[in-house]
């Protein structure tokens, strides 16, 4: 293998298994929030739809790190920030409003750190033909990351509470910076700053194939959120315990990351515009699957749909990496990236909203419809 590809797949899985392993307070939060604050689920979608609002500006967060000292910088503060921010939620019991506030900073170093080694992944994965792979290994690294937050998770859920396990990211954050840093040294980021974030815009929205793209990816992503409403049922109704939730979570991992390795072996030999087409079916017919929902087909759903959710979510940001403008990919696929992530926050709302009016079993056949909104666009791209 080439040093710098093999450069470039280690710096990515540094930095995507530190975005796996930050999920490590989650399920805590999840239980604070229900168990102890009380909130019903349409509150606990809101909190959550809040919190990654800085993956939505990843475009504005690609010209600054593109403009502005260098990539080694910004994954160095980032990671610093990291150790400030979870030390203050790991030591202190702060007020729902200042945790919000600070799980948004978390979430925005975080979303700087993706925008840094994704824009090194569409240039040089273009170049070698590789942006498959390169996101196969990516998420391969995020998935094992949430191996260990699965059970890890529900462990310290249960024993102790959302605090402990912010602790317990302080370690990843100084281990993680060894790799980065070799990475980095090695030239890998070395990328030319652009001009002006009026004329990157200007170019951006002046292509009409990009925008036809980032529609697509808006339609295609978005459906009326109801995977909180079903975590409460877990608890509530199947009776799950914290720890086996978690280790239910491990298992699907094991196989989203079977999902990422056949990826990873099929990707230069697929059609993506056919298999786009396929997966829009076949996920309006998973989703309506959740109108029967028992312990076992919970249990069937999470590990099945695991997998082939993980080779469909990998085509898509394959897709989404060949999509880039030459000479802007950073720009270009953080603005496709912020456009997905637009959709799932529209999901998590427009689910909380439509929740408490349709009921649960409404909002799934609701969902499963949205499906085929991005159909009449699939013929539009290439």
């Amino acid at each position: 293998m080439d040093r710098k590809i093999f450069w470039i797949f280690a710096l990515s899985s540094a930095v995507y298994f530190t975005q796996g392993i930050e999920g490590l307070p989650s399920q805590g939060l999840f239980y604070y929030l229900k168990e102890t604050l009380h909130f019903p689920p349409e509150k606990i979608m809101l909190i959550s739809s809040i919190t990654i609002f800085s993956w939505l500006i990843k475009p504005l967060i690609g010209y600054v790190i593109d403009r502005f000292f260098n990539k080694r910088a910004w994954i160095f503060l980032a990671l610093v920030l990291d150790i400030i921010l979870v030390l203050l939620m790991g030591i202190l019991r702060l007020p729902l409003w200042v945790l919000v506030g600070i799980l948004i900073l978390n979430s925005n170093n975080a979303a700087f750190r993706d925008v840094a080694v994704d824009g090194i992944m569409c240039v040089e994965g273009k170049r070698y033909n590789a942006t498959g792979k390169i996101q196969s290994i990516q998420w391969i690294s995020i998935s094992i990351a949430g191996l260990l937050t699965g059970v890890l998770g529900g462990y310290i859920a249960e024993v102790w509470d959302y605090r402990a396990a912010f602790l317990c990211l302080i370690p990843i954050y100084l281990l993680v910076a060894i790799p980065a840093s070799l990475c980095v040294e090695c030239g890998l980021v070395a990328e030319k700053p652009p001009s002006t974030l009026f004329s990157d815009l200007k170019q951006l929205f002046a292509n009409k194939r990009l925008l036809i793209v980032c529609l697509f990816i808006f339609l295609y992503k978005y459906s009326p959120s109801f995977g909180i409403p079903l975590s409460f049922i877990q608890r509530d109704t199947f009776k799950w315990s914290k720890v086996w939730i978690g280790w239910l979570g491990t298992i699907s991992t094991v196989f989203s990351i079977i999902g990422s390795l056949l990826y990873y072996r099929f990707s230069q030999r697929i059609n993506i515009k056919k298999w786009l087409y396929f997966s829009v079916f076949l996920g309006a017919v998973t989703t309506l699957s959740y109108l029967y929902y028992t312990p076992l087909s919970a249990i069937i759903y999470d590990i099945v749909y695991s997998l082939m959710g993980m080779f469909i979510f990998l085509m898509v940001m394959d897709f989404m990496a060949r999509s880039t403008l030459k000479g802007m990919e950073a720009t270009s696929f953080a603005l496709l990236a912020s456009v997905s992530n637009l959709a799932l926050v529209c999901s998590n709302l427009s689910g909380s909203f439509f929740l408490p009016i349709l009921g649960l079993k409404w909002l799934i056949v609701l969902s499963a419809f949205t499906s085929f909104l991005c159909l009449p666009l699939i013929k539009n791209i290439d």
